[in-house]
């Protein structure tokens, strides 16, 4: 055979056998450009599949996490985050993230024993789960913890809700409150009256016409209190009920309003010689508002500086002021005693007294007259706060928007 017989033959042999494996490889770069394509796509999918579930979790108004069965954090959402708010808490044991043992509890339990659990915490402000933007006093959350049934029984994952139901254990403790505090000061002047009763029925005591008309004078005035414990429990039942949303709105001249209560209480005013200025600038200033309850938040905060300063010459000031976006701003203002510091922040709690000079003999009020002030002001969308320096000045100060104001 000839040299270049041999070389062709070779050269065709190993054509034949490289085109194969070209074709080979070009097909293996291509399954591998297609695996590795389809790698892209399922980790693309599932990078949008977890933050299609973060952006569900995160809409939750509730605190959500993930803990796994050594117990450590493994996911929160944005409720969660928000809740222990500049706490890095993801990676860490459940008993460290929490600062109250209590509610790490209910997720320890479900850990151990693979069962649903549910339990209800109540925790002074400084356990709060909040830290230290806890300002709400008592705070109760409930806790809420399963394990998810599709996760690996060797890896188990456990889905912990934390809900805040701090307001609706606040106003289950108004409501105990008020019912307590209302047949506490119910039974007491009933209690006085009734014992009264039973002296004027023993035998001649109805023949001592002085001892008669004394202890009739009393059980006058308990009675009177007890009709206004009433009068006041159904003015602030309407205060906070739907009720208050239908308030009468009316134009009137508050200076009228200003005259009806000081016509009210002259007898008192006189009595203790106080004296009650008003300032106005405008005598013509109109309130588009519920005269009733104006009335009510008038009396009961001149009708209070009276009877927490029963010394005589008490000054009294009632004035109003426009504000510079259109809203009124009202003070009434004494000279008295004052309010203790420790006492401000509960002055508009129902049935709370500052116990200054109550003698036993006094008929007190019935500590709902500044809760009714406080429900009335807010019902108009306004606010009211108080400051006291003893001696000097205690004043409450409300704000009213430009709503109020009538036009001409």
């Amino acid at each position: 055979m000839s040299p270049t017989l041999t070389i062709t033959t070779s050269l065709l042999a190993g054509i034949a056998v490289g085109v194969p494996f070209v074709l080979w490889l070009r097909t293996r770069s291509a399954r591998a450009k297609e695996a590795t394509a389809w790698k892209e796509r399922l980790e693309s999918d599932l990078q949008q599949a977890r933050n299609e579930r973060d952006r569900l979790l995160d809409a939750l108004s509730d605190a959500f996490l993930l803990v796994d069965a050594e117990t450590d954090i493994r996911f929160v959402n944005a409720a969660a985050r928000e809740l222990f708010e500049g706490r890095q808490i993801v990676g860490r044991p459940v008993r460290e993230a929490f600062l109250d043992g209590r509610l790490a509890d209910a997720v320890l339990q479900s850990l151990e024993t693979g069962e649903p659990v549910r339990s209800r915490v109540v925790l002074p402000q400084q356990a709060s789960p909040r830290g230290d933007h806890e300002t709400r006093g008592v705070n109760a959350w409930i806790i809420d913890a399963a394990r998810l049934p599709d996760t690996p029984a060797d890896h188990p994952l456990t889905r912990v809700v934390i809900r805040d139901v701090t307001s609706e254990h606040q106003l289950e403790q108004i409501r105990k409150d008020f019912v307590a505090n209302a047949s506490h000061e119910l039974r007491t002047p009933l209690a006085i009256i009734n014992g009264y009763l039973e002296n004027l029925l023993d035998e001649g005591m109805l023949d001592d016409r002085e001892m008669t008309r004394r202890f009739l004078t009393v059980m006058r005035k308990h009675s009177d209190r007890i009709s206004r414990i009433v009068e006041d429990m159904l003015v602030i039942s309407r205060l906070e009920s739907g009720e208050a949303a239908a308030l009468k709105l009316e134009p009137f001249r508050f200076r009228a309003c200003i005259h009806d209560i000081l016509e009210r209480l002259e007898s008192m005013i006189r009595q203790q010689t106080a004296e009650v200025t008003v300032t106005m600038p405008d005598d013509t200033l109109k309130l588009n508002a519920d005269r009733f309850y104006w009335t009510q938040v008038l009396f009961n905060l001149v009708e209070n500086a009276l009877k927490q300063n029963p010394h005589k010459g008490l000054r009294i000031e009632i004035g109003c002021i426009g504000l510079p976006e259109g809203g009124i701003r009202i003070w009434i203002a004494d000279n008295g005693v004052g309010i203790p510091s420790a006492d401000l922040p509960h002055i508009f709690r129902r049935f709370y007294r500052v116990e200054k000079h109550h003698s036993q003999q006094e008929i007190k009020g019935t500590g709902l007259g500044l809760s009714i002030v406080k429900r009335a002001v807010e019902a108009h969308g306004g606010s009211i706060g108080v400051t006291s320096t003893p001696g000097q000045d205690t004043r409450f100060t409300i704000d009213l928007p430009a709503s109020v104001r009538a036009v001409e």
